[in-house]
């Protein structure tokens, strides 16, 4: 695999135990995640990883996302704030709408 250009963090709420509790799963960030690796494969962006995280202590804005190396924190993320932010990561720019500026 070649290093990826963009690497997205999606908090999937996992604990210590492994297991995940918080409000990012109760949210579906787990189908999220999926509707995420779908996009990514139809839009043919192959220079983008997707990981799962343990909590990000933004529960208030969960689910949450981040785009690496930009540095660029989202929240709350459904399928159109994704769809918005594979847009924004396409252009180089940023989803200022799901934007989390704390």
């Amino acid at each position: 695999m070649k290093k990826p250009k963009h690497h997205i963090f999606v908090c999937a709420s996992f604990r210590m135990s492994g297991a995940p509790q918080g409000v990012c799963n109760k949210k579906g960030a787990g189908s999220l995640i999926q509707y995420l690796e779908s996009e990514l494969s139809d839009r043919g962006m192959d220079d983008v990883a997707v990981s799962m995280t343990g909590c990000l202590k933004l529960c208030d804005k969960g689910p949450v996302m981040i785009v690496y190396p930009e540095n660029h924190w989202y929240g709350p993320v459904d399928e159109s704030a994704i769809d918005a932010i594979l847009d924004a990561i396409a252009d180089g720019g940023v989803a200022e709408k799901y934007c989390i500026s704390e």
